[in-house]
Formats: structure tokens, C-alpha cells, sequence
């Protein structure tokens, strides 16, 4: 048996296990292995942790894009609703100087309408003066004559005028 090569190699196992056991090894390489499994551990915390906290970023930046979509809606509608206005104020304004003008223009003709009719008067007045006077004229000769047609003339121009 001391000749056998295998017997040997069973001594030389068994005495590497009893050296391995004296060492500590199992112990230390159990302490690895679970200072190993602690990190892996801690890493997958914190996996986890990070993962949560992205999550939360970003339902939190979807709520805000929600609120910025919402708030840019309600900015497109306020300012559809002041440009409607202003076209509505813009149209009235415009309505107004439409109706102002026209109302200038129609008392500038009356005024004119008016002028011309005075002065339509005033030149047939005056046309019918100078008829009556020449037919008085030729008619009625003399101071008498004169002194009618004065007081004709002077009469027709206080009914005219």
C-alpha cells in the first residue's frame, strides 16, 4: 500500500485539506464570497434606488410637459381671443370713422347745397333789380323815376337778403 502511487495521492490530498483547513481558506474564501454577494447586493440597492429615482424624474418632467402643453394651449386661445377682439374693435373703430365721415361729408353739402342756394338768391336778386330797373327806366322818366327805382332796389334787397 505505501508502494501504491494512488494511496499517495490520497495522503497528499488529504493533507493539502487539512493544510487548506488550518489556513482558514474555506472561512476566508466564504468571507470573499459573501463580501462578494454584500457588494452585489449594495450595487443592486442602489440599482434599484436610481432606477426609482429616474422613474420619478420622469413622471415628474411628463407632468410638466403636460402642464407646459396645457399652458401653451391656454396661451394659443388667450391670444385667438384678444386677436378676435381687436379685429372686433378695429371693425367698429372703423365703422364709426366710416359714419363720421360720411356725416362731414353730407354737412358739407348741405353747407354747400346751402351756399349755392344763397348765392342762386342773391344773383337773381340782384337779376331782377337790374330788370326792374331798366324797365322802370324806360317807362318813367325823371327824378320820379329815379327816386322809384331807388326805393324799389332798396326794398328788393331787404326781402332777399
Amino acid at each position: 500500500m505505501f508502494e501504491d502511487p494512488a494511496f499517495w495521492a490520497l495522503v497528499a490530498l488529504i493533507l493539502f485539506l487539512a493544510l487548506l483547513v488550518y489556513l482558514k481558506v474555506p472561512g476566508q474564501l466564504a468571507g470573499a464570497l459573501d463580501k462578494r454577494a454584500e457588494g452585489i447586493k449594495r450595487e443592486l440597492d442602489e440599482a434599484r434606488r436610481l432606477r426609482d429615482e429616474a422613474q420619478t424624474l420622469l413622471a415628474e418632467y411628463q407632468r410638466k410637459a403636460r402642464e407646459a402643453e396645457r399652458e401653451a394651449e391656454d396661451i394659443i386661445d388667450q391670444a385667438r381671443k384678444e386677436a378676435a377682439a381687436f379685429a372686433d374693435e378695429a371693425k367698429r373703430k372703423s365703422e364709426e370713422q366710416v359714419a363720421r365721415r360720411t356725416q362731414m361729408a353730407e354737412q358739407k353739402i348741405g353747407q354747400a347745397e346751402a351756399q349755392a342756394l344763397l348765392e342762386v338768391r342773391s344773383l337773381s336778386a340782384d337779376l331782377a333789380i337790374a330788370a326792374a330797373e331798366r324797365i322802370l327806366m324806360a317807362k318813367v322818366e325823371g327824378t320820379t323815376a329815379q327816386k322809384l327805382v331807388a326805393d324799389a332796389i332798396g326794398e328788393v334787397k331787404a326781402r332777399l337778403h
